[in-house]
């Protein structure tokens, strides 16, 4: 017995579904039965109707202007002005001012701002010679601070022959990020006076950073001379 398509399932998933029910068989009680109805009915459909057309969020996309874009872009986009576009997923966005590092916004919020206001002091009471070189972009400052702290390598903990050694291993983008932040806000918050908000400290480390200075470079300082110096047990990372 093959049963119609509904809702979507095929009628032999539906029969594979449904086979117990078909052979006679009796279900063990109530809810074994009702568990297995439940799964015949489809309730969850699509939002959104086939006419309706995914969102562009390409930043660069948008800001082009109409007469620099292609000729098959022009009629992409011309077709797109005539039909439903779908809502873009929270996640996405194409803010300029949008930064997938920046998850705080309130606190980092002030940070930027706090780097910003020292910037444009320091760029104000310059000469014309050395305004050139004053960076004022706060992002450009935390990105290029967090990029500065990173570590390439690291010491990793390893037994060979009933003894442990210190090899060094390279470390993954995602984790060299982590210990950049990390390295960061322990500084801040141990290292720091107390009394001081915590936007202000984070504020003066990045700026120490970007510039290639401060305790954080030299803790990633640190950790490169000591895989340095463990370089000899470099080839333990192989078994």
């Amino acid at each position: 017995m093959i049963l119609p398509q509904v809702g979507g399932w095929t009628g032999r998933a539906l029969e594979a579904l449904a086979a117990p029910l078909l052979a006679g068989e009796r279900p063990r009680d109530s809810l074994s039965s009702h568990f297995i109805l439940c799964r015949l009915i489809q309730v969850r459909w699509k939002r959104y109707a086939p006419a309706f057309l995914e969102p562009e969020v390409n930043k660069e996309t948008l800001h082009k202007e109409p007469t620099e874009l292609p000729e098959e872009e022009k009629k992409q986009w011309d077709f797109k002005t005539t039909r439903p576009i779908k809502a873009a997923p929270s996640s996405v966005t194409s803010s300029v001012f949008s930064d997938p590092l920046v998850s705080f916004p309130a606190f980092c919020t002030q940070t930027l701002e706090a780097i910003k206001r020292k910037q444009l002091k320091k760029y104000h009471e310059a000469s014309e010679e050395e305004k050139v070189n004053i960076e004022c972009n706060p992002y450009t400052i935390f990105h290029q601070a967090l990029s500065n702290c990173k570590p390439i390598v690291e010491l990793t903990s390893i037994s060979r022959g009933g003894r442990f050694y210190q090899i060094p291993t390279p470390v993954k983008d995602s984790r060299q990020r982590f210990l950049a932040m990390k390295w960061l806000i322990t500084e801040c918050t141990e290292n720091k006076n107390h009394r001081t908000f915590m936007h202000v400290k984070l504020s003066q480390e990045l700026l120490l950073a970007f510039h290639g200075e401060g305790p954080v470079i030299k803790m990633k300082h640190n950790v490169h001379k000591m895989a340095e110096s463990n370089r000899a047990y470099a080839h333990f990372r192989w078994g």
